[in-house]
């Protein structure tokens, strides 16, 4: 089971969607702009976010995105760790 989110994005000129989404579900829950040493110790595979959809907007490069993310991702009960991966770190 997954919980599901839409972002409206605005990809980088010369950057197709679908590489924006992707980039949009990785940095939202298991990327990072950076290399860490922990990367090898942990499956992303079974954490990562998926963009499983994009829809473009009736704007110039608007578009939405929607991203399923693993409930795993997830600390159980935490509608702060749930606020802070999907709202605060987009």
């Amino acid at each position: 089971t997954d919980i599901l989110a839409a972002f409206r994005m605005t990809p980088q000129p010369g950057v197709p969607a679908e590489e924006a989404g992707a980039a949009v579900a990785a940095e939202s829950s298991t990327g990072t702009w950076t290399t860490v040493w922990t990367d090898g110790l942990t499956s992303l595979d079974r954490y990562k976010g998926r963009c499983y959809d994009i829809e473009p907007l009736g704007e110039d490069d608007q578009y939405i995105a929607y991203i399923a993310y693993p409930l795993d991702l997830f600390e159980e009960g935490s509608v702060t760790n749930l606020f802070t991966s999907i709202v605060g770190n987009v």
